[in-house]
């Protein structure tokens, strides 16, 4: 750039021809006389703004991902350039400094159904009433066979929560949860024992041993939770459930190379998915009445 203005000047101040300036300065009269064509990225920026406007946690892989899908863009590079332009940057907020310790990588089981993970989330309505969303994930594909979301979710609760997601797509060999009062209930232990199906307790205090639906519910807290004013708790099972068959269906994980779920699942086991994808119907048990405190077992 310092080159070409000096040519300019030589041609505009002192009168020199364009060859003459060029020589002097020692660049090719091709680069002094190139112009940048037209980048067309009208589409590309429109459509990115549309996502990043539904999807406002959406770093520019992410958003990446889902332009490539669409066949908008190619290289990650232009997408970041386009970015950052219009300033789409999100937002994150600073990590304190840790302790270096050694990091041990949770295990991924080798196929679908092999283990879920479950845990519990709490958040208010616009009325300050609290509630509580109970996350299941498989640790395999990360998809999210189904949330029960409530004021109250007890044991018994639980088991007939996964008596129905049996009764749809199966239950998984093991199942790992903390120590709350609602995983150790004698319910869940008599579910246990009926189903066949393996209750693995974590240690307590160490959440990094339920890793998968850990980092499940901090997404789920950022992409949702976060983002809604819930006016009572049949608008929440509405905007919980929209976010779960998006989580499914259409947003790119960075753990199955920025694949949703379903499509991780119908590139790597696509029978699995046949299971796996009725879960993203509504559920009886999320349509029940709008405050089940009466119902409790």
């Amino acid at each position: 750039m310092a080159k070409r203005r000096a040519v300019g000047f030589l041609m505009t101040e002192r009168g020199f021809s364009e060859r003459r300036a060029c020589r002097i300065v020692d660049l090719a009269r091709s680069v002094q006389q190139y112009r940048p064509l037209p980048k067309g990225d009208e589409a590309a920026v429109k459509r990115m703004k549309e996502l990043a406007s539904e999807n406002r946690r959406y770093g520019y892989l992410r958003l990446h991902a889902m332009l490539r899908r669409e066949g908008l863009v190619v290289n990650h590079k232009r997408t970041y350039r386009l970015y950052t332009e219009h300033g789409l940057q999100v937002r994150t907020k600073k990590r304190r400094k840790l302790p270096r310790r050694d990091r041990v990588a949770p295990q991924v089981p080798e196929r679908p159904m092999q283990r879920w993970s479950l845990d519990f989330v709490s958040d208010q309505l616009a009325d300050y009433r609290r509630f509580r969303v109970l996350n299941v994930v498989d640790d395999h594909s990360r998809f999210c066979p189904g949330q029960i979301v409530d004021v109250s979710i007890p044991g018994a609760r639980v088991a007939r929560f996964l008596d129905d997601l049996a009764l749809r797509m199966g239950l998984p060999e093991e199942i790992i949860l903390d120590n709350g009062p609602e995983g150790t209930s004698k319910a869940m232990f008599d579910w246990s024992e009926r189903t066949g199906v393996r209750l693995r307790f974590i240690e307590p205090g160490k959440p990094v041993q339920n890793a998968f639906v850990e980092s499940f519910n901090g997404k789920f807290r950022d992409e949702c939770l976060n983002l809604h004013w819930f006016r009572s708790l049949r608008h929440a099972r509405e905007e919980i459930g929209q976010w779960r068959n998006h989580y499914n269906t259409k947003r790119p994980h960075s753990a199955l190379g920025y694949l949703s779920p379903t499509e991780f699942l119908m590139k790597t086991t696509a029978p699995a998915l046949e299971t796996l994808a009725v879960s993203t119907l509504p559920l009886k048990t999320q349509s029940e009445p709008e405050d089940s405190r009466s119902n409790r077992p």
